[in-house]
């Protein structure tokens, strides 16, 4: 009897067991999946999170980027911007160069005006101020080009404006010429005998005396030019002007 009844206790007892067995062993499965779960929700969390801070980081890098350009094309703004105006200086440095050599060059130029020049004019030298220089070859050109009448007065302004010229004898021989060219030839003696009185050793001399007996012959005064020009072949016999004044004495009556 006891022996059947524990059989029949034990029979009993297995079911219970075995379901409760199952019924424990359920509610741990169910509690680790709870907490697989939660780790794998912690996990998700986590890899958001790391994701939202990768995405941060790359858009501060993104507006580092963007910001390093724009100092970037600033700075290459500014770099050609200074470019430009060191360009501009270099042209501004080479105007002002150039200007200060066309004004030094201007001014040795004025200044090269008022220093006297060394001349030779008809055998003598002498120096002359640079304008008086120009003013007797203008003059002189005048005559040569047949302008006698503006010969005449240029040589007479340049005996005002130059009154102790060293091309004074030049200049009274040529006053003479363009004085008789005119046939003003009371003047032209007046001016050829001047070149003889105040230079008679001067080389126009001897043609200045040749002129005024032509002159004499002019105002019909045969006398007179024929003392003038034995006077010339007595004070420069060895001339041109002598030969020519032997021929004319010949002629003369």
């Amino acid at each position: 009897m006891m022996k059947q009844a524990l059989l029949t206790l034990r029979h009993a007892t297995l079911p219970r067991l075995v379901a409760a067995g199952l019924l424990a062993g359920s509610a741990i499965s169910a509690h680790a999946a709870l907490f697989g779960d939660d780790e794998a929700r912690r996990a998700i969390i986590e890899l958001r999170q790391r994701v939202d801070s990768l995405q941060q980081s790359q858009e501060q890098t993104r507006r580092s980027l963007l910001d390093l350009q724009s100092q970037i094309e600033s700075l290459k703004s500014d770099q050609a911007k200074l470019r430009g105006q060191n360009e501009q200086l270099t042209r501004d440095a080479a105007e002002l160069q150039r200007g200060q050599k066309d004004l030094a060059k201007g001014f040795d130029e004025r200044l090269r005006q008022f220093e006297p020049v060394s001349v030779t004019v008809d055998g003598v030298e002498f120096t002359a101020d640079r304008n008086e220089q120009q003013e007797f070859e203008q003059a002189l050109g005048m005559f040569r080009s047949g302008k006698f009448p503006e010969a005449g007065q240029a040589f007479a302004a340049f005996l005002r404006q130059w009154p102790k010229s060293g091309y004074t004898p030049s200049v009274r021989f040529w006053l003479g010429n363009s004085q008789y060219a005119t046939r003003d030839y009371k003047n032209a003696i007046a001016n050829f005998r001047s070149v003889m009185t105040n230079a008679p050793m001067h080389a126009r001399a001897p043609e200045a005396a040749l002129s005024i007996a032509n002159c004499l012959v002019e105002l019909k005064d045969t006398k007179a030019a024929r003392k003038t020009l034995e006077e010339l072949l007595q004070a420069y016999p060895n001339s041109e002007a002598a030969g020519i004044a032997k021929s004319k004495l010949a002629t003369l009556k």
